[in-house]
C-alpha cells in the first residue's frame, strides 16, 4: 500500500513540477514524451530505483487502451475533415502511397534483421512501428520556420496513420491466431477483422452522431452548465471506445471514426470542445511514458540484441525516409522540403499501444516484438529530439522562407 501512494505521489509532483515549468521546457529540443520516459528511467529500477510500479499486464492493457482511444478521438477531431480537404495532398500521399510502403520496407527489412520469426509476426511488427507521434517532433510542427504545408502535412498524417493502422493490425493479429490455432487462418482472419471493422465504424458514427446531437442541443438551450462544458467529449471519446468492445467491434476503430464525425460537425467550435479531453488525453500520455520509461524498458532491455538495433535503425531510415520521398515525387514541395518530411516521422505513443496489445495476446515471439518497438522508440527519442532544432534551421537556411503562424480555428494534432 505504502509503496503504490510512494509511486503515485512520485508521478504526481513530477506532473505538477513539469505543468509549471512546461512553456520553458518545451522551447529547448525536448518534447514532453522526451522528458516523462527520461524521468522513467532515471527514478526506475535500471536508475534510483525509487520508482516501483508494479503493475500488472492487465493494468498496463488497461491504461495503453485508455489512452489510445482518447488519443485517436481527439487527434481525428483535431484534424477533422476540414483540414484533411482543404490540405489533402500532402497528406493523403503520405496515408496512401508512404504508409503501406513503410510496412512493406518494414517487413523486409523484419525478413532481413529478425530471420527467426515467422512472417506473420513480422508483419504484426512492421505495422506497429508504421504509424508517427507528431508529439515528439513538437519542436517541428509547432515552428513558424517550417512552411506551413509541411507542418499540417506532417500533423495530419500523424493525427490519421494510428487510426488507419487499427484494422490492418488486427486483420494480421486475427490470421497468426488462426495459425496457430489451426483453424482455416484467412477466411477467418477476414471474417472477424470485417466484423470489428464494420462494428466499430457503426458505433462510432452512431454514437459520435448522437452525442455531438444532444450537446448542441443543450448548448443551443441553455441546458449546459459552463462547468460540464468540456466533460461530455472526453464521456463520448470513451463511449465510443467502450460501447464496441462491447458489442465486439474495435474499440478503437470507434473511437477514431467518432472522432472524424464530431470534428466536423463541430467544425470552428472543436478546438473549444476538446481542451478537456486533450488534458486528459495528455495526463493519460504522461503516466504512459513514465510506465514506459520505469517499467516496460526495464523488462524489455535483455531482449535488445544487434538484430533488434539494426531493424530498429532500418525502420527509423530507410523504413520512413525512401517511402517519404516516393510519396512526395510530384507534390510540388522542394527536395529539401521532402528531405525533411522523411526523416521527421517519429515512431512513439501509439507503436507502444499497441505492443502492449500484441504481447497480452500472446503472439509467438512477443517478447522480441516488445523490445523491437522500445528499442525504436527510444532510438526515435533521442534522433528526432537532437535533430528537430538543427533540421529546422537547416530547412529554413535552404528554403530561404518562413511560413505562417497556425491560423486561428485550426487545431494542433497531440
Amino acid at each position: 500500500m505504502m509503496t503504490g501512494y510512494l509511486d503515485l505521489s512520485i508521478v504526481a509532483v513530477f506532473a505538477l513540477v513539469y505543468s509549471v515549468i512546461a512553456g520553458r521546457v518545451e522551447r529547448l529540443p525536448l518534447s514532453g514524451p522526451i522528458v516523462f520516459t527520461i524521468f522513467g528511467l532515471v527514478c526506475g529500477p535500471l536508475g534510483l530505483g525509487i520508482l516501483n510500479l508494479d503493475i500488472t499486464a492487465e493494468s498496463l492493457r488497461t491504461l495503453a487502451e485508455l489512452t489510445l482511444a482518447v488519443m485517436l478521438f481527439t487527434d481525428a477531431a483535431g484534424v477533422g475533415l476540414q483540414a484533411f480537404e482543404r490540405n489533402w495532398k500532402i497528406p493523403g500521399r503520405l496515408l496512401l502511397i508512404g504508409l503501406p510502403a513503410t510496412i512493406l520496407l518494414g517487413i523486409a527489412a523484419g525478413r532481413l534483421a529478425l530471420p527467426g520469426l515467422p512472417l506473420l509476426e513480422i508483419t504484426v511488427l512492421a505495422v506497429m512501428l508504421a504509424p508517427t507521434d507528431a508529439a515528439l517532433g513538437s519542436s517541428v510542427v509547432s515552428n513558424p520556420k517550417v512552411p506551413f504545408e509541411i507542418r499540417e502535412g506532417l500533423e495530419v498524417e500523424s493525427g490519421l496513420n494510428d487510426g488507419l493502422c487499427v484494422p490492418v493490425l488486427f486483420l494480421v493479429l486475427a490470421m497468426a491466431a488462426g495459425e496457430a490455432s489451426g483453424i482455416g487462418s484467412v477466411g477467418l482472419a477476414v471474417r472477424l477483422a470485417v466484423e470489428q471493422i464494420g462494428i466499430g465504424i457503426a458505433v462510432g458514427l452512431v454514437t459520435a452522431a448522437l452525442g455531438w446531437r444532444g450537446i448542441a442541443i443543450a448548448v443551443e438551450r441553455g441546458r449546459m452548465a459552463r462547468t460540464w462544458q468540456q466533460v461530455p467529449v472526453v464521456a463520448l471519446a470513451l463511449s465510443c471506445f467502450a460501447v464496441a468492445q462491447v458489442l465486439g467491434g474495435s474499440g478503437f476503430i470507434a473511437a477514431f471514426c467518432g472522432g472524424l464525425l464530431f470534428g466536423g460537425a463541430a467544425r470552428r467550435k472543436t478546438d473549444e470542445y476538446l481542451v478537456t479531453s486533450t488534458a486528459v488525453g495528455n495526463i493519460l500520455a504522461l503516466v504512459t511514458w513514465v510506465v514506459f520509461g520505469a517499467a516496460v524498458v526495464s523488462r524489455t532491455i535483455g531482449a535488445f540484441s544487434w538484430p533488434v538495433l539494426a531493424y530498429a535503425v532500418l525502420s527509423l531510415t530507410v523504413g520512413r525516409i525512401l517511402p517519404g520521398l516516393l510519396s512526395l515525387v510530384g507534390s510540388g514541395i522542394s527536395f529539401e522540403g521532402k528531405l525533411f518530411m522523411a526523416w521527421f516521422g517519429p515512431r512513439g505513443l501509439a507503436s507502444i499501444v499497441f505492443a502492449v496489445i500484441v504481447v497480452d495476446r500472446h503472439v509467438f515471439g512477443a517478447e522480441t516484438l516488445g523490445a523491437v518497438v522500445a528499442c525504436t522508440v527510444l532510438l526515435s527519442i533521442l534522433a528526432h529530439g537532437v535533430s528537430a532544432t538543427p533540421m529546422v534551421g537547416w530547412l529554413a537556411s535552404r528554403t530561404g522562407r518562413t511560413g505562417p503562424a497556425r491560423p486561428k480555428g485550426e487545431g494542433a494534432v497531440r
